[in-house]
């Protein structure tokens, strides 16, 4: 199914970034504030720092984490754009369905 506008591919690549544990709790440090990659390498020290960069490139590349240099650091934060167009897209349709499909029950 596809929903016309040619984000069938984004959407894979932001199920995939969101499937992974360890992906979804560096989305929420970074829903909390933007950090530098050694504050979101210290908020995972459980891994290395190589790590992370694998997992932050996931990230990146469902467009789920901007970044940007200030001087020697790299900063980054949580795009939420493809979080909302997957919300729309399957979310939001199956909550409706399900709604009329209870207030249905009722009648």
């Amino acid at each position: 199914m596809s929903d016309g506008g040619g984000n069938d591919s984004l959407d894979d690549a932001v199920f995939k970034a969101l499937a992974n544990p360890v992906r979804r709790r560096m989305l929420d440090v970074l829903r909390d504030a933007p950090r530098t990659t050694g504050e979101l390498c210290a908020a995972c020290p459980e891994l290395d720092r190589t790590t992370v960069l694998q997992h932050l490139r996931v990230l990146e590349r469902a467009e789920l984490v901007a970044g940007w240099r200030v001087g020697r650091e790299r900063h980054l934060s949580l795009s939420p754009l493809p979080i909302k167009r997957i919300h729309d897209r399957w979310i939001r349709s199956y909550m409706t369905s399900a709604v009329d499909l209870l207030s249905g029950l009722g009648e």
